[in-house]
């Protein structure tokens, strides 16, 4: 097959309204100097509070998603299933799901989970 590739340089005439392009982001999330977001949510420029609050009672079920909705935008530590626990900065609740930053130990990143994974929370 023989095809015929045309430079096609479209007439500025024609192209309608023209938008400036959003600019690059100065550093990348997570790199040295920038802090991670989240749909334009920036992470907390604290770390969370430094002690381990004590468990309450464990729900047998999956955590409902309005109940941890009361935790938005606070710092809130979470118990898993799996045994692990960690602080959190929810900033989004779903249906099932929560999203929002973690606490690595030494800074923030970003991290969303299905609710029915959580067997406990409590926030501050």
């Amino acid at each position: 097959m023989n095809f015929n590739y045309i430079d096609y340089y479209p007439d500025p005439r024609f192209l309608g309204p023209q938008f400036p392009l959003p600019s690059p982001p100065s550093s990348f999330p997570g790199s040295p100097g920038g802090l991670p977001s989240f749909g334009g949510q920036q992470a907390p420029t604290a770390p969370p509070p430094a002690f381990v609050p004590q468990q309450q009672t464990a729900t047998p079920f999956a955590v409902d998603p309005g109940a941890i909705s009361l935790c938005l935008f606070r710092n809130t530590y979470i118990w898993l299933r799996n045994g692990s626990n960690f602080w959190f900065f929810p900033i989004f609740v779903g249906p099932r799901s929560v999203a929002g930053f973690r606490w690595n130990g030494r800074f923030w990143t970003i991290f969303g989970i299905d609710t029915r994974r959580i067997v406990s929370f409590t926030c501050f």
